[in-house]
């Protein structure tokens, strides 16, 4: 396995706080001694697109700047306790009127706002940058020479007599442009350019993750991943002996020494693809040769057919129809305040929806940041989206939830549970256990219903569902909070239960 070499950094790139919070990361490297002729040129800018469209999801992510370096004017760093010369630029926070400078492709100076409005470029890249107060950008002594992650400046433009290159990367999450400016030194390297780190500063009034902190990039750091040697015969389905799944992962630019029958395996940085054990396998198995693979029958005598907990989520379907409801198919995602305030929960609490909700890293939109620990607050949500529609409304779902578990492998508590909802002018518990009571009775399960309290339901008016002897959700009518967050302006009873408590 192959890691390029680096020298000391001679460069900074300082981080002021006046970057947006928006898009507050960068990384970079200085890569010297490039040969760039034509050909060489296009291929380094087909890898900085490519990369744009990948892994910076068309620059949202990630946004990738190449410069001469002999075209810039580094500031000399004072204090800074190392020997030697040392230059830095400075990542910070413009006025969308304020600095200009000449953009690539460009013949007069614009200020960024002007960039957005009047080249071509900055149309096609606006969106990443609109609604920020201050846009981002980086300065070297001069003056203003990147508008990223929109467009380079002319001055340092990169031609094929360009031998030294400053490389600069800013986005919204720091491991991901560090990945990106790994690919690109790896390429230059392969070149037979060499790579220098340069030193990232963090100003400590930065994003908080980084506030304060030093990077030296880029990050060549080699990842170690294990797999055991049944698990790779397993998935194959081929009999193999280690030295040959050991030369099998050395032909795919992967070291890996064997021991007790686990293999750990070095995985060089530009193999961002590389997360999990199953992807070692399925290098074991491109370089063995998926057209070598024998196909036979798998040593089952079986017949596939139905997983039993479909059967059974089918059929609690059909009961619930056959008992008035109507059949709601909700997403599993959503927002805190649906979860548990709007409903009255404590995150975090022991009641039915109250355990710890599995959040998403990056939402997409600000209405699915976690997973439903519950299903009774999406029923409630379409009753609120439905108030100019005639009652009665009797609903139910029989869907995914989950909640944080760190016992479970995955971290994550995997569970399907059953909902209803009945909102009529003369709803009430009776109604709700009714119901639930010939639930249980078409499916052959004992049912119970001790009293029990819950913050979203009426003191008095709720009971615990026990199925077989086992506690599994409640019933009872909405509590008048609830309704009045939600907008309703009638009763609404309704009950929820693990639907595992019914086998």
């Amino acid at each position: 396995m192959y890691v390029p070499s680096t020298n000391d950094p001679d460069w900074t790139i300082e981080v002021d706080p006046s970057v947006p919070a928006e898009r507050p990361y960068v990384t970079g490297a200085v890569v010297r001694g490039v040969d760039l002729d034509d050909a060489a040129l296009d291929s380094l800018i087909q890898l900085q697109e490519k990369l744009h469209a990948t892994m910076g999801r068309g620059r949202a992510k990630g946004a990738i700047g190449i410069h001469d370096l002999t075209m810039l004017k580094g500031r000399a760093l004072d204090g800074t306790g190392r020997s030697g010369p040392a230059n830095s630029v400075t990542y910070r926070g413009v006025d969308p009127e304020g600095d200009r400078f000449v953009p690539l492709d460009a013949d007069r100076e614009l200020t960024p706002a002007g960039v957005l409005r009047d080249h071509p470029t900055g149309e096609t890249y606006a969106d990443l940058v609109a609604g920020l107060d201050r846009y981002p950008a980086i300065y070297d002594e001069i003056g203003l020479f990147s508008f990223p992650p929109v467009i380079n400046g002319r001055r340092t433009e990169v031609g094929t007599a360009s031998r030294t290159l400053l490389i600069e990367l800013t986005g919204t999450d720091q491991p991901t442009i560090d990945r990106m400016c790994t690919v690109i030194c790896y390429a230059l390297d392969a070149r037979g350019a060499t790579v220098e780190e340069v030193t990232v500063e963090y100003a400590d009034g930065a994003d908080p993750p980084a506030a304060g902190r030093s990077l030296r990039r880029p990050d060549l750091t080699v990842d170690v991943k294990r797999v055991s040697h049944d698990r790779v015969e397993s998935v194959l389905g081929v009999g193999l002996d280690e030295s040959t799944v050991v030369d099998l992962l050395e032909r795919s630019g992967l070291d890996a020494t064997v021991e007790d029958g686990v293999y750990a395996v070095e995985v060089p940085p530009y193999r961002v693809d590389v997360l999990h054990p199953l992807d070692l396998i399925d290098d074991v198995g491109r370089a063995y040769g998926f057209n070598d693979l024998e196909p036979r029958y798998p040593d089952v005598a079986t017949v596939g057919k139905r997983h039993g907990g479909s059967r059974l989520a089918s059929a609690v379907r059909t009961q619930l129809v056959g008992l008035g409801f109507e059949d709601l198919l909700n997403f599993h995602m959503t927002d805190a305040a649906t979860t548990f305030d709007r409903m009255g929960v404590e995150p975090g609490s022991d009641v039915l929806g109250g355990g710890p909700a599995v959040e998403i890293v990056e939402p997409y939109s600000e209405d699915y940041t976690v997973v439903r620990t519950w299903a009774l607050p999406s029923l409630v949500s379409v009753l609120a989206n439905n108030t100019h529609r005639s009652y009665p409304q009797d609903l139910a779902e029989v869907g995914f939830v989950a909640r944080r578990d760190d016992d479970e492998s995955t971290g994550v508590a995997e569970a399907r549970h059953v909902a209803a909802v009945l909102a009529r002018p003369d709803a009430s518990y009776e109604d709700a256990k009714a119901r639930l009571a010939a639930l249980a009775a078409d499916l052959g399960v004992d049912l119970a219903t001790p009293p029990t309290e819950h913050p979203s339901f009426i003191d008095g008016r709720a009971a615990a569902v026990t199925l077989d002897g086992d506690r599994a959700g409640v019933v009872g009518e909405l509590h008048p909070a609830v309704l009045v967050d939600h907008d309703l302006e009638l009763p609404v009873a309704a009950f929820e239960f693990r639907l595992d408590a019914l086998r």
